[in-house]
């Protein structure tokens, strides 16, 4: 199949992504308003502390946080705020890390909330301290993790309380942020992938969240190589001294002061552990012109176009042998979902089997498949055309029957 992509011609082939806003497979489209945006922040030079600093009062604006910065993804966003909760504006603390010797490093996090993503969290230098249990998820009756267990946990060697935001897990955030804040430690916030609803840009920070991490490049469908950081003015500014290029002369270094304080520092701060994390001016104005264009989408129409092309791929594969299907709403994504079943016998093929030769096809066509050990995929309507919802049914459909290689 060819389609004339700069991907073909590199000897790529393409994806039809009814997975949804997924890294691995590009995140999502970028908004035509930020590849514009990208263009024309290409043709001339500018100081990046600056372009933070405006960026940093946009952020502000939106989320109703004191401060703002964009970083590199939703990872890059914790790594910072990890190291700005270990480290502070101290520039001693912040030229070893992530050598933690001494200093306050450890992140109090529930046991149900780690994933791999808590690495980044960890490049900075923090310990995770577990809380809580499996108890809720293994059915046992009683609840994952309880208020008391954060009290419990953070001593004097707690640097931070790290939350990652799904709406079915618990206790609530605000009480965790109470706790928190009634032991003078802050709170991290992984919301990569809670946006929309464009009220959740200022909800994290309203129930006290003192850094909150979005993706740039999911919902917003800004470059997929943004992240936002959103929060108190201090922590955002000890952000900035640790990712920001500090290669300067004392006498000569003069930073944006709405953004990095210069009389804080005791000298020019070394290269931080986020200077890695680089991210181009180019970037960080697609991202920003995104964000403008996803405040201003009509959302409420954008989830009815979502909920019709699930309706009608759920439908379609309703019809086909072996397989059955659900709509999922609500806690665990931002749109609804189909859930599709595949009974194997019937099908001719498993979840897992079928889910893999999708992906081997020309171009690939990509479904949700952390379910598929129990014979479960996922079509999401995200990232989908209708017509490309359309070729999805079509592969599942002739992928069907034939011969399975289980």
């Amino acid at each position: 199949m060819t389609d004339g992509s700069v991907y073909e011609e590199l000897g790529v082939s393409t994806v039809v992504n009814a997975a949804g806003t997924k890294t691995r497979i590009g995140g999502s489209r970028i908004r035509p308003e930020a590849r514009e945006a990208m263009d024309r922040a290409a043709e001339a030079f500018v100081r990046l502390s600056d372009l933070q600093a405006a960026a940093s009062d946009r952020i502000a604006e939106v989320t109703g946080a004191e401060a703002g910065y964009v970083t590199n993804g939703a990872a890059g966003a914790l790594l910072l705020a990890a190291a700005a909760s270990i480290a502070g504006t101290d520039p001693g603390t912040m030229a070893r890390l992530p050598d933690t010797e001494g200093v306050a490093d450890e992140i109090v996090m529930p046991r149900t909330h780690r994933t791999g993503y808590d690495h980044a969290l960890r490049t900075a230098g923090a310990t995770i301290v577990d809380v809580g249990t499996n108890d809720a998820t293994l059915g046992t009756g009683a609840r994952n993790v309880e208020p008391w267990e954060y009290t419990d946990a953070i001593g004097e060697d707690t640097a931070a309380v790290a939350h990652v935001y799904k709406a079915y897990e618990g206790p609530p955030l605000a009480e965790i942020c109470e706790i928190a804040h009634d032991h003078g430690v802050p709170v991290i916030v992984d919301a990569a992938a809670e946006l929309p609803p464009k009220s959740n840009l200022s909800w994290f920070t309203d129930q006290g969240a003192d850094l909150v991490a979005f993706s740039g490049g999911k919902g917003i469908r800004g470059p997929q190589t943004t992240g936002i950081l959103a929060g108190r003015a201090d922590l955002i500014e000890s952000v900035a001294a640790q990712h920001l290029d500090t290669h300067a002369t004392a006498s000569v270094w003069d930073p944006p002061e709405r953004l990095l304080d210069a009389d804080r520092f005791d000298g020019v701060p070394r290269q931080g552990v986020g200077r890695p994390l680089k991210v181009g001016k180019e970037e960080l104005v697609g991202l920003l012109a995104a964000l403008d264009a996803f405040l201003a989408e009509d959302h409420e129409a954008l989830g009815r176009e979502w909920r019709e092309r699930a309706e009608r791929v759920a439908a379609d594969l309703d019809g086909l042998d072996g397989l059955s299907t659900t709509i999922e709403d609500g806690a665990k994504s931002v749109a609804p979902t189909v859930s599709v079943t595949v009974d194997a016998e019937t099908a001719g093929r498993s979840a897992a089997a079928l889910v893999l030769a999708l992906r081997r096809e020309d171009p690939r066509v990509f479904v949700g498949a952390d379910g598929v050990d129990g014979g479960v995929f996922t079509v999401s309507p995200i990232c989908l055309t209708d017509g490309e919802a359309d070729h999805v049914v079509a592969r599942i459909r002739s992928n069907l029957g034939s011969e399975s290689g289980n």
